[in-house]
């Protein structure tokens, strides 16, 4: 049985069997993930008219979710050996696993924005940002910073606050920009990882407080 990719043009079948190999812009950008930000990369579905290239009619989250028969293409992973990974999965997007390299701070994108001007006016480490197509702005702290979070919006008050904020941890995934995210349009960097910010993202001790104050605020 094939599977599909969704393209510019569609969606169009590809067999997990062949051995096509993937367009070089694409490897270039999973290696560069791989190998200059040391992250993890899983082919992941794509979605066109509402129609998932997983195959699966009863797809919860078309366009947004791995593959389930890709296998991950690890950190430290060279451009070789990218393009022979991807090679039977041309056209699907990049999706990077949360919890191993970092974890995820996710608030509304205006907020988002509010937090970014905030927080580099502040001088605080600051790692990638990206902003999703449906609205959404995605931090990048450090990992263990999900379980963290209930007990850090405890401590900065901000727990019996009914905030736009949520933590991504282990076991989810995030589409890389600049994927198409369920056919809605291209994930999009906020803030471009630095080689420094990439491998060391900042604790989420050190921007939660501004990040709760921005989503509580924006309720107002």
């Amino acid at each position: 049985m094939g599977f599909t990719i969704g393209g510019s043009r569609g969606i169009r079948e590809i067999r997990p069997g062949s051995r096509r190999r993937g367009r070089s812009s694409e490897c270039t950008a999973v290696a560069e993930f791989t190998g200059l930000r040391g992250w993890d990369v899983v082919p992941g579905a794509r979605a066109a008219a509402g129609v998932c290239s997983c195959g699966s009619a009863g797809c919860r989250v078309p366009g947004a979710h791995p593959l389930d028969f890709a296998p991950p293409v690890p950190a430290g992973a060279t451009l070789d050996e990218v393009t022979e990974a991807w090679g039977g999965f041309p056209g699907a997007a990049a999706m990077l696993p949360v919890g191993r390299a970092f974890d995820v701070i996710e608030v509304a994108e205006a907020a988002g924005r509010c937090a970014l001007v905030r927080l580099e006016r502040m001088g605080l480490p600051l790692g990638p940002v990206a902003a999703t197509p449906d609205g959404r702005a995605q931090f990048f702290v450090a990992p263990g910073g999900a379980a963290e979070l209930p007990e850090l919006l405890y401590r900065t008050g901000w727990d019996d606050a009914a905030l736009d904020l949520r933590a991504l941890g282990p076991g989810m995934y995030i589409t890389a920009p600049p994927c198409d995210r369920g056919g809605l349009g291209p994930v999009r960097w906020l803030r471009s990882p630095a080689l420094d910010s990439a491998t060391r993202p900042p604790q989420a001790r050190l921007l939660l407080g501004t990040l709760a104050y921005v989503a509580h605020r924006s309720r107002v």
